[in-house]
């Protein structure tokens, strides 16, 4: 599989008047053509900052960045930290484009939905005006909109809130990008209009070869559709490996804890498992690790590092890396019957 994307050592911080927000602090990951991978976490973990930073929409002068996000614009790699806002605009929604988790603030309400998807084409190809709606129109139909001819001329109002997730990956899909992301995509959907918008972008992803980056904090789906995960905690990558290994074997203890957290069906009169306390501070992070405060196995640390020291990406194998004090091995030990209740 060819690489799209490579994010190495990304820092985001945003100053405010109580202090610098650290909101993304080291992260590094890959995306390969033909593969969905997840960023997972809860809110305020750094998901959706990241992915704004791959589209570049990050404001001058009120987001710090330092790092590197090289992308492929369709064989030529460009960093976009580095590039002038007209060099970003020229890539964004040709090279890599996102789809927003809430539709309806996305479309304007007063356009046509086949007018703002052939706005999205003429960015990139002005004048072209019959080609682009005849692109909009394929669009509509490829991701499954019946009479697309008709559904074009209608307003946003008029169509569910699937359909309107639909619209939104037309529009994406307008100048074929080899990236997409996909911000919480089915958050305001019910189960059966999910399990479809899923189904859809699975078929779009191995219709065209591209990468999907998928930002989300439901599990059920990154099992569904992801073929690696990033689990994010404060700012940084904790957990990283193949979606089979990080629902099977976890080697972090906030993994292990957002695991234990998902509702199941089996398990009707048990209380929801929350992970205890609350997210740090990105203004004020921890100085060791910044799951600590929260963290049930951080006595079984061979070291006192876990107050004192931030751990590294570490693993006994190169495509599953964790972060934590308490060796490996141990780990597994004490995750064993855990796993076992959260699998049953």
């Amino acid at each position: 599989m060819s690489e799209l994307l490579r994010i190495e050592d990304l820092h985001v911080s945003f100053k405010t008047d109580d202090g610098m927000v650290r909101a993304v602090d080291g992260v590094s990951l890959t995306l390969n053509a033909g593969e969905t991978v997840a960023i997972v976490g809860e809110s305020g973990s750094g998901k959706t900052v990241t992915s704004l930073s791959v589209m570049g929409l990050h404001k001058k002068g009120q987001a710090e960045i330092s790092g590197s996000i090289s992308l492929s614009d369709h064989g030529t790699f460009k960093d976009v930290v580095h590039l002038s806002d007209d060099e970003i605009r020229d890539i964004r929604g040709r090279a890599v484009a996102m789809i927003f988790q809430d539709p309806m603030s996305s479309l304007h309400p007063y356009y046509k939905i086949g007018n703002q998807l052939a706005e999205a084409y003429l960015v990139h190809n002005r004048g072209k005006k019959k080609e682009a709606m005849a692109r909009a129109l394929e669009m509509l139909d490829l991701v499954g909109i019946p009479e697309p001819a008709k559904r074009a001329q209608e307003f946003p109002h008029q169509f569910s809130g699937g359909m309107r997730q639909r619209v939104m990956i037309a529009m994406a899909l307008m100048n074929s990008p080899q990236i997409l992301i996909a911000d919480e995509p089915t958050t305001a959907l019910d189960v059966t209009v999910q399990a479809q918008i899923l189904a859809l972008l699975s078929k779009l992803k191995k219709e065209f070869n591209m990468g999907i980056l998928l930002i989300t904090h439901d599990l059920g789906v990154v099992a569904q559709v992801a073929d690696r995960v990033n689990v994010m905690y404060a700012g940084r990558i904790v957990e990283e490996g193949p979606v089979d290994d990080i629902f099977y074997s976890p080697l972090a203890p906030y993994t292990l804890g957002l695991l234990k957290s998902v509702p199941r069906v089996s398990k009707n009169n048990e209380r929801l498992k929350a992970i205890p306390g609350q997210p740090p501070s990105l203004i004020n992070l921890p100085v060791g690790c910044p799951f600590a405060p929260r963290c049930e196995y951080k006595q079984h640390s061979s070291e006192a590092g876990c107050n004192t020291t931030r751990p590294a990406l570490l693993g006994t194998s190169s495509t599953h890396r964790s972060r934590c004090h308490v060796p490996e091995n141990l780990r597994q030990e004490l995750f064993a019957n855990e796993l076992k209740e959260v699998q049953g």
